[in-house]
């Protein structure tokens, strides 16, 4: 195991730069998720880390290693693709040891490593058969076992589960953060899939457009967002979020409504603002602002509500069953302790 180190580091195809100065710190035995939508640079990084795609300029550090001159074989970390990557000639078994023969170890050491691999995973019964033969679920955990075998320094996994139904992605999720608990490798993992990192992770890196947005463990995140891409990017429904300014303390949304703001922030009083309130925490509460019921989710657990309020729409999650309909009136309010206000121009949260 060993830590790793991002330090500057830019990537640059020829004059569009898509990487620009990130740096990143991760503790020895750390999981750790780059998050965030398609082209924010996530999977470019995680290449760079692995020795696949070069460095423009900057550093990335393996333990007390520099790497950016060290071929990918010789950086001692595992990867585990979107695609699996199996030979579909080779067996199970074969598959797994593929690494280790090419490093010329003994069959002795091999099998009882592709042993010991087979049994934290469940594939024992399976060594003998072919990718062909396998579901999508057991082809994940053989490309993990190829990983798993190789006793890496690091774990690096590229949108593992993009290519499972939404039951299996969930079972994956939980086997493999158990795989990290129990073998406590340093693991760095891509996904633009927020709930993913949001359970697997223990810190999760949020990038946008090459920069990263913030650092942080997952409810540090959701409960303290730097700024309104966080905000809107971590959580599911995602946060609304109200245009208005601030007047003799509270806020007045564009649509002419109030909602409270506890203390407001120095210096806010006329600003534009944006208000935002996470779907959990708007109550039912007689007095509150009345909105129009749009669209009515129940799921079970829990009732999602689209509310139409000042010309625009929010979300609202209640976990008790509601019998509004569409067209009738619900007053609600908001729960204050948890309510952030954003620069409108900088998007950046104000602190009171």
């Amino acid at each position: 195991m060993a830590s790793v180190t991002i330090r500057e580091v830019r990537k640059a195809f020829g004059p569009v730069e898509i990487i620009h100065g990130v740096n990143i710190d991760i503790e020895d035995g750390e999981f750790v998720i780059l998050v965030g939508p398609s082209g924010c640079g996530k999977s470019t990084l995680l290449r760079m880390l692995a020795g696949l795609e070069n460095i423009t300029s900057g550093e990335i550090s393996i333990g007390n290693r520099v790497v950016n001159q060290v071929p990918p074989k010789e950086r001692d970390i595992a990867m585990v693709f979107q695609n699996y990557a199996l030979y579909p000639h080779m067996s199970v078994a074969d598959n797994m040891a593929f690494s280790m023969k090419l490093r010329g170890a003994p069959q002795s050491e091999i099998t009882e490593r592709v042993d010991k691999a087979a049994r934290i995973l469940g594939l024992t019964q399976l060594l003998d058969r072919y990718p062909r033969q396998l579901s999508g679920g057991q082809r994940q955990r053989v490309a993990m076992g190829r990983a798993i075998v190789r006793d890496p320094q690091v774990f690096l996994f590229d949108e593992p589960l993009s290519n499972l139904d939404a039951k299996l992605r969930v079972q994956m999720r939980t086997e493999i953060k158990e795989l990290h608990q129990r073998l406590k490798t340093t693991t760095v993992y891509v996904t633009h899939d927020q709930i993913e990192a949001m359970t697997m992770a223990d810190k999760i890196v949020v990038m946008h457009d090459g920069i990263v947005e913030q650092i942080g463990a997952p409810l540090d995140l959701y409960d303290n967002p730097d700024n309104l891409f966080v905000a809107g990017f971590i959580g599911s429904p995602a946060m609304n979020f109200i245009k208005g300014r601030i007047e003799g303390g509270e806020f007045v949304a564009d649509g002419g409504f109030r909602l409270p703001v506890g203390k407001a922030p120095a210096g806010a009083e006329g600003r534009p603002v944006i208000y935002g309130l996470r779907p959990e925490h708007i109550r039912i509460e007689a007095g509150g602002v009345p909105t129009e019921v749009v669209v009515v989710e129940p799921t079970g657990s829990e009732t999602q509500v689209v509310l139409r309020v000042g010309g625009q729409e929010i979300v609202a999650v209640f976990k008790e069953r509601l019998t509004a309909r569409p067209g009738e009136t619900l007053a609600i309010s908001p729960s204050l302790a948890v309510a952030h206000l954003f620069d409108a121009d900088t998007g950046r949260r104000l602190v009171a």
